[in-house]
């Protein structure tokens, strides 16, 4: 099967030394001369205006972005997001120590199901992303994942990451089924720096991004590329990544 990218994501920390002040209007501008249509950034706070300025500028459009709602205000991470246009505000990551048992995973839920409905008063939703330790920890003999996606409200998106979800142990051709619609977002990478990427203890994903992109189907709205580790110049995995999903992720 064949899936061609009509629209196209990239998480801007795949470039994060090159969005400073100074060169996020060129950044921006080289991501969108490659075909990318969207743009996830880390952080929609301290300027604002600015990036809304540089997003419109380049072409580009902001459906999502990362920014945590235990560590940031959840009211001026909502008034942000709206500025911005992005529709979903997505908790990239919490400390792993704080999952480690089913009241860790259960406070986290109510933080997000909290978010969510403050979210869901102002036409906007909370999603979570995962990494890897959300796989490889155990509460109650199941992932931690597991247990923190039984306890979500349905209204709190899953933007699942591929790549991390294998380092993690998961096998996401069997756990894409299982989640459904409820993953609307996948943080998707075909080429990575050699040598630099933790082992892949699951399942490899990233060799069959088509079979992926098929299986979230049902609910899926955009892909989302993240380049996770390099060493030297990122341009060249940017290029080929975005060559890669925007011609087609063959299965």
């Amino acid at each position: 099967m064949t899936t061609t990218a009509s629209k196209l994501g990239i998480q801007l920390y795949s470039v994060r030394d090159a969005i400073g002040p100074a060169e996020l209007n060129r950044t921006l501008a080289r991501l969108a001369g490659l075909g990318f249509t969207h743009a996830e950034h880390f952080d929609i706070l301290s300027d604002t205006r600015g990036l809304a300025n540089a997003l419109e500028g380049a072409g580009l459009r902001a459906e999502t972005a990362h920014a945590s709602v235990l560590r940031h205000d959840v009211a001026e991470l909502l008034d942000a997001a709206a500025a911005l246009g992005i529709g979903t505000v997505i908790t990239p990551y919490v400390d792993p120590a704080s999952i480690t048992d089913r009241a860790g995973v259960e406070s986290l839920a109510d933080a997000l199901n909290s978010a969510a409905r403050a979210a869901a008063a102002r036409g906007l939703r909370i999603g979570y992303h995962n990494h890897d330790f959300e796989f490889a920890q155990r509460v109650e003999g199941v992932p931690a994942y597991e247990v923190l996606v039984s306890l979500l409200d349905p209204s709190v998106v899953l933007e699942l990451d591929v790549y991390w979800a294998g380092v993690g142990g998961a096998d996401v051709f069997e756990l894409l089924p299982r989640l459904g619609a409820r993953v609307r977002y996948l943080h998707v990478v075909h080429d990575r720096e050699p040598g630099n990427d933790r082992p892949v203890l699951g399942v490899d994903a990233t060799t069959r991004m088509g079979e992926v992109l098929a299986l979230a189907a049902p609910g899926l709205e955009l892909a989302v590329v993240e380049v996770v580790a390099h060493h030297s110049d990122v341009w060249p995995l940017v290029e080929r990544n975005a060559a890669h999903f925007l011609a087609g992720a063959v299965a």
